[in-house]
């Protein structure tokens, strides 16, 4: 199951949401999206666990909690919508 997770300081590291997710499950993929020029953290990421029962548990332990005095929001990935290139138009 992957897991969308907002509201992530712009210091956060890969390690750290590692630290944060691990507990919950086993992790298949993590990712901290960084914008490429400054190489700082955009404030969310994806955390990707091998069955249902684990991500619905990191839901319920993570939504919510106060990270760096933030609060997190962890809910469900939405598929990334498709974009229809010039070609398809």
């Amino acid at each position: 199951m992957k897991l969308y997770v907002g509201n992530l300081s712009k210091g956060i590291t890969k390690s750290q949401l590692s630290e944060l997710a691990r507990p919950y499950g086993s992790l298949v993929t993590l990712k901290v999206a960084v914008d490429p020029t400054s190489g700082q953290a955009k404030g969310f990421g994806f955390i990707e666990y091998s069955c249902v029962e684990e991500g619905r548990a990191a839901i319920a332990g993570l939504d919510g909690r106060d990270v760096d005095g933030l609060a997190l929001i962890v809910n469900e990935a939405k598929p990334k919508a498709h974009i229809p290139s010039p070609m398809e138009r």
